[in-house]
């Protein structure tokens, strides 16, 4: 709704600049969606990028938020932007257009790199299914260890996830990472599985960072499950009509998941608001905005 407003978009980037500025936040980042996008006889692929904040993980008192942008395509300025005020922690793929924002030289300073323990997984769950390859299966059955240990944890305060991490899920990870260096130094570098190992073996002090800091999960999964709403819309609505469809799209994703993710029904917050806002001055929604910023 801000985009109808008077300097709507300044409202709106600014509620994100708090979003993310905010000590302990954490932006979990999946990959980005692609969505068709109407264009001359034929459609065009943008992207939707999606950052999502939830302190439920580690018991914190903020609640969860997401927020979704267009794009055109996938450069790594996109992100850039997105977080150009944020400094805190990103919990991320090893996508190479993060790589400016971890960059010591940033300003207002680098961003936290968290590995995300369900990508890792994926590929070695892909070839432990598919491929049925033992090396495969036994570093997933050893993932999986770790992520039931984790579960046991989720939801308690940072402090404590942190300490029950040291005692019983520090030396999980130590073992995995020897096991995993001594299988992947006996396999050619062009085998499937030691390229999912490389994966987090080159990576592994972004995989291991969750191990000094209770606010860090193991994975991205907040992400991941706030884009299941894109997959199945793009079934119903096919495109988006143009670049200001996208961004209105990624606009109501926004408040959509928001609000499920908050446990507030969606089509009953957005028939209230529809009901009200004809009859609610443009001015007075900026002054509250601005006081609500303040």
């Amino acid at each position: 709704m801000a985009a109808n407003l008077p300097d709507g978009s300044r409202v709106r980037r600014e509620f994100h600049v708090r979003f993310c500025e905010r000590p302990g936040v954490k932006f979990p980042w999946p990959t980005h969606p692609t969505i068709p996008v109407l264009a001359k006889s034929k459609t065009a692929t943008g992207r939707l990028w999606t950052y999502v904040r939830d302190d439920q993980p580690f018991g914190g008192p903020e609640p969860p938020a997401a927020m979704f942008y267009y794009s055109r395509d996938r450069r790594g300025e996109h992100p850039n932007k997105h977080l150009a005020g944020y400094a805190g922690i990103l919990q991320a793929d090893a996508y190479a257009g993060f790589n400016d924002l971890y960059h010591p030289g940033r300003k207002p300073g680098p961003l936290t790199e968290a590995g995300c323990w369900a990508h890792g997984r994926r590929k070695l769950f892909d070839l432990a299914k598919v491929a049925r390859a033992p090396l495969a299966a036994e570093a997933v059955r050893r993932i999986d260890a770790i992520f039931d240990v984790e579960r046991s944890i989720n939801g308690l305060p940072a402090e404590q996830r942190l300490a029950l991490r040291q005692k019983h899920v520090a030396p999980l990870v130590a073992d995995l990472e020897t096991w995993m260096r001594a299988a992947r130094g006996k396999m050619s570098r062009h085998a499937e599985v030691a390229k999912a190992m490389d994966y987090m073996l080159k990576r592994w002090d972004t995989f291991s960072r969750f191990l000094g800091d209770g606010r860090i999960c193991l994975s991205n999964n907040a992400a991941e499950r706030a884009l299941r709403g894109v997959a199945l819309g793009r079934k119903a609505w096919l495109f988006a009509g143009s670049d200001r469809g996208g961004d209105r799209a990624a606009a109501m994703y926004s408040l959509i998941i928001t609000a499920k993710l908050n446990d507030v029904d969606p089509r009953a917050w957005l028939a209230d608001v529809l009901r009200r806002i004809a009859d609610y001055p443009a001015s007075r929604a900026v002054r509250a905005a601005a006081v609500e910023l303040a």
